[in-house]
């Protein structure tokens, strides 16, 4: 993070570094306050944290590892809302969730009911918020992307995939837009830019799929 906020500065841009555990209610609650404290003001939030987990049949799946998934992906992202949302409500603004494919349009990944069902919920989350925010002038929309080339894999635990998996063929290259090659941050970002600019700004309650068309092929 001080990487990028080295190549920020260096850009001509501000920023700062704030750390906090998004599903941890005192932490997220000092981290919003101190950047309000130092900017003013909260115009745009990307609630954009989140893990893979364990995916796992559902009885072997444990308590524990459920807990953990949706405590970081879902609750965290209640919590990012529930401490911005009362400083946006004196401006206006944008709030983007990054949801997935999966849960959203897609079921297909072994195990990953946890996972799935906070991709779902985050969609949910925004489509009734968005009815919720619109008369203060904040918009909130979900990108759902697909395979992107991140770190994610590092917090990802499979077991007993074949217990779980149901045999299926997909067409090799199943991104058709790229032959199958996965998509990148940086088209993610694109995406995440339109929906915190004033181009969109009659858009909300809205998912955006970044995925290339695999979606539609699963």
């Amino acid at each position: 993070m001080d990487e990028t906020l080295a190549e920020i500065r260096g850009a001509g841009g501000e920023g700062m570094v704030l750390v906090a555990d998004v599903s941890d209610h005192n932490e997220m609650e000092e981290a919003l306050a101190r950047l309000v404290n130092e900017r003013k003001r909260l115009d745009i939030v990307v609630a954009n944290a989140g893990i893979n987990g364990t995916w796992a049949p559902i009885d072997d799946l444990k308590p524990e590892e459920f807990d953990k998934t949706i405590a970081i992906n879902l609750r965290g992202t209640y919590l990012t809302l529930h401490h911005a949302v009362p400083h946006m409500k004196k401006n206006g603004g944008s709030i983007v969730v990054i949801s997935s494919i999966n849960g959203t349009r897609t079921f297909t990944s072994p195990g990953a009911t946890a996972y799935s069902a906070t991709k779902a919920a985050q969609l949910a989350m925004v489509q009734q918020l968005a009815l919720e925010l619109g008369r203060h002038r904040i918009r909130i929309n979900a990108i759902c992307p697909g395979a992107i080339e991140t770190d994610i894999d590092d917090n990802t635990h499979i077991r007993k995939q074949t217990r779980t998996e149901v045999p299926a063929k997909f067409p090799d290259g199943d991104i058709p837009l790229t032959g199958g090659e996965s998509g990148t941050i940086e088209e993610v970002a694109d995406v995440i830019g339109f929906l915190a600019s004033d181009a969109s700004r009659h858009v909300t309650g809205t998912p955006i799929w970044v995925d290339g068309g695999q979606s539609l092929l699963r």
